[in-house]
């Protein structure tokens, strides 16, 4: 009954992800937002609601292997199996501007992430913990990000033209829409926890080991999709773009907001996956540094890789 609750749940939480988008992004326009502004911030942050409602919900559930894994696991994941098979469809293209400032942040959010969360450590004590103060320096980390964004966006050209039309619904759909995905969102991302945990212990499963894994790959499909399907478009900064913004968001905001409402203990066990993600975040930045793009070759090794990694912690399980 556990596994049909967990499909449940995801499929309530990405429907519920799309009917958001949707709807904010019309009352958005209805109120004559900017249309990139809509791209940067309701569109490209829709991709993310997963993981922002499962890691929040867990946190409030004392999940807390649940919340960071999902987070950790779902970075890795987009990193290596959506650039990977979006690579290996069609070789991605990789601008200057992402290689020199766009990766670079997203590594400082890993080493950010992992000092917060060791800094106990690093004082000599046993407990590693994401505090309320953690959170915050998280959020004011994605406050900076959202302010690059916008500045990027405003003195890009160009910029217009790459933001795909944002269709304008009457008013009462759209708040309807708006109403019925926070709806999905919240509910999905409840039913998605309290699943996900019935089955680690119904497995012997660890908390941690569901939230790298089955969660992660769960909430992590829109952006494999959306990834996926503008490769096969030749839409490469879409392809990449839509990785590396969804990772730092998760980092900072999805992370900023769990560990603010409620702070999160960090298991020792997940000490090597955020290790696991600073190497392959540093990978990825390599491949697009070579030869300004990722190749088919490039996608497969990124794709083997998760492969590996998943053996390894199955085992290590």
């Amino acid at each position: 009954m556990s596994y049909l609750l967990l499909v449940i749940g995801f499929i309530i939480l990405i429907k519920g992800a799309d009917f958001f988008v949707d709807g904010a992004s019309s009352i958005a326009k209805i109120a004559k937002m900017p249309t990139l502004l809509i791209g940067l911030t309701i569109v490209a942050f829709g991709t993310s609601a997963p993981e922002a409602a499962v890691s929040i919900n867990a946190a409030l559930k004392g999940s807390n292997d649940i919340a960071i894994g999902n987070v950790i696991g779902s970075n890795i994941f987009n990193l290596l199996v959506a650039v990977g098979i979006s690579a290996m469809i069609r070789p991605i293209k990789v601008q200057k501007t992402t290689i020199i400032k766009e990766y670079p942040l997203s590594m400082y959010s890993v080493a950010l992430l992992i000092i917060l969360s060791l800094d106990n450590l690093f004082a000599g004590n046993d407990a590693n913990l994401l505090t309320r103060g953690d959170g915050l320096i998280l959020l004011l980390g994605f406050g900076v990000f959202m302010f690059y964004l916008i500045e990027m966006a405003v003195l890009s050209k160009e910029a217009d033209d790459e933001v795909e039309e944002i269709v304008k619904l009457p008013l009462s759909k759209s708040i309807i829409f708006s109403l019925l995905g926070l709806i999905g969102i919240v509910f999905g991302g409840d039913i998605v926890v309290k699943s996900a945990t019935n089955i680690a212990l119904q497995l012997g499963m660890s908390q941690t080991l569901v939230g790298l894994t089955i969660v992660a790959v769960g909430t992590s499909l829109p952006e494999l999709v959306t990834s996926v399907t503008a490769a096969r478009k030749g839409e490469s900064d879409i392809a990449i773009g839509n990785i590396i913004g969804s990772g730092l968001f998760n980092i900072f905001f999805v992370l900023g907001i769990s560990a603010t409402i409620h702070p999160i203990a960090v298991s020792s066990k997940l000490i090597f996956d955020f290790i696991i993600l600073a190497i392959v975040t540093v990978i990825s930045h390599v491949f697009a540094y070579s030869k300004k793009e990722v190749d088919k070759k490039e996608g497969f090794a990124l794709t083997a890789m998760y492969i590996a990694y998943m053996v390894y912690i199955i085992i290590r399980n």
